[in-house]
């Protein structure tokens, strides 16, 4: 079938829609174009379900169908002739649509309002970036575990409070950021789960009298399933507030990690070299190398957290169902997940080049005031109450002078034996720690081979969201039926 292009001087009359001298108020196309190919996807889902349910002839599919492609083509190629009059990405796509088929471009809309096709391109969309942020953050555990693979014999001191505490290893301090990514990935899975639903058919509120089948949308776009309640359905954004979220979470664990290096790259620590991959140079003092993208690291932190405080202030007391105030839904999310993977990206790029002053973390590791809970526990194992000994170690430490030695020990209680030397030694102190999860190379090496295995099965859920995306390019491409 032959498509009708009407010519580029003689616009077919653009979708009715309200007019206002306040229409640039009005406009959401600067921050929703974006969904552009979403909403191609979509529509294309929708008339060939119109068709299938006999409201469409299988030559006005066809026509709308390919008219859809060749807007999408045009978008991709900078010929889209984008008008800001129209407000939003689906007006504007609708009023091309009729310019090139004339009144069969009108019909796209049948069964249909912006209410449930944005929220559908919000849902499209939204699938594809969980699966970015779960690619950048698979990418940041897998390069902490291999720093944390060489070294997991290096010492250190784990800290409380900023204080050092007891000793540790690097390995082991490291994995401890891989843990909380972990939980990331996780919750943005279970946000996806939610997510995975298609509102379409859902109508202004009320559907449609049309004899529509929402299952069959859904299941041609990658949905689990369609929506159970018409109202819920175009006014539900619970999607956006969890991705928000995670992404605030996201952006808090990157900041303490950034915050980490920051004072390891101190002068007050030095356990980190000056390294190209953290930052730059100091514009007036050529002895210093700023740690620029770990202190930026920390501050995305707070404009996430922001991007989250400004979508639930907009969800907040909202009546159902649709309401405009929804329009300001989607800037808050756009910048929250860019600023997540710029991060992600950044710190991918960083990690790996981090090089630690060994040495130097051995020895602040050597500060046996870290062994104090040891030498509680001595106590503990010869029958001393915990408390009493807790107490006890106080005491020694504040009257001591700084003295931590076998013989000092047993001159202030005599409950300290001979083998209470074998207690002041870092090394073996670690070594203990080996319960599952603890800090002990032996322990830290089985706590390796788990994040190996749950990388594997991180990159498996992975490959199943990456095919819902493929499949929305087959869709704008006519690669997929």
């Amino acid at each position: 079938m032959t498509m009708t292009v009407a010519p580029r001087g003689k616009r077919e009359a653009p979708p009715r829609h309200v007019r206002s001298p306040a229409w640039r108020f009005l406009s959401s196309l600067p921050v929703d174009r974006r969904l552009y190919r979403y909403d191609i996807a979509g529509s294309i889902a929708h008339v060939e379900m119109l068709g299938a349910c006999g409201i469409l002839s299988p030559e006005d599919v066809k026509s709308l169908v390919q008219g859809l492609r060749e807007i999408c083509h045009e978008i991709e190629s900078g010929d889209f002739p984008w008008r800001e009059d129209l407000e939003d990405v689906h007006t504007n796509i609708e009023a091309r649509l009729t310019e090139l088929l004339g009144p069969t471009g009108a019909k796209v809309h049948t069964a249909r309002s912006r209410n449930d096709q944005v929220a559908l391109d919000e849902r499209l969309w939204l699938r594809e970036a969980i699966a970015r942020v779960q690619s950048g953050v698979l990418q940041l555990q897998g390069v902490i575990a291999d720093l944390a693979a060489q070294h997991v014999d290096t010492l250190m001191p784990g800290y409380t409070h900023l204080q050092r505490a007891q000793p540790v290893t690097l390995a082991h301090h490291l994995l401890a950021h891989f843990w909380r990514l972990a939980r990331d990935f996780d919750r943005l899975t279970d946000t996806h789960h939610r997510a995975n639903i298609s509102p379409l058919g859902a109508g202004a509120l009320a559907g449609t009298t049309l004899p529509i089948d929402p299952a069959k949308v859904a299941q041609r776009l990658g949905f689990a399933a369609a929506f159970d309640n018409s109202i819920d359905a175009v006014s539900d954004r619970d999607y956006f507030a969890e991705f928000v979220f995670d992404l605030a979470l996201i952006a808090v664990h990157l900041s303490s990690l950034g915050e980490e290096f920051v004072q390891w790259a101190s002068s007050e620590f030095a356990f980190l070299e000056p390294s190209e991959g953290l930052g730059g140079g100091s514009s007036l003092m050529p002895q210093k190398r700023n740690p620029d993208v770990a202190e930026l690291a920390r501050a995305k932190a707070a404009r996430v957290t922001g991007d989250l405080v400004s979508l639930l202030a907009t969800l907040k007391s909202l009546p159902l169902a649709y309401n405009r105030d929804l329009q300001e839904d989607k800037a808050p999310v756009f910048d929250a997940a860019s600023q997540v993977l710029e991060t992600l990206e950044a710190l991918v790029a960083a990690v790996p080049s981090l090089r630690f002053d060994v040495a130097r973390m051995a020895d602040a590791a050597g500060d046996l005031r870290t062994l104090a809970t040891d030498l509680a526990e001595y106590l503990v194992v010869r029958g001393v109450p915990f408390r009493e000994a807790h107490e006890a170690i106080a005491k020694f430490l504040a009257t001591s002078g700084g003295k931590m030695t076998a013989k000092a020990l047993r001159e202030f209680d005599a409950r300290f034996g001979k083998n209470v030397g074998e207690v002041l030694d870092p090394r073996t102190s670690l070594a203990r720690r080996n319960r599952p999860g603890g800090p002990a190379p032996e322990a830290v090496r089985i706590q390796l081979a788990k994040t190996r295995d749950l990388i594997g099965l991180e990159k498996y859920s992975l490959s199943k969201h990456a095919e819902q995306v493929d499949l929305i390019d087959k869709i704008v491409k006519g690669e997929s039926k």
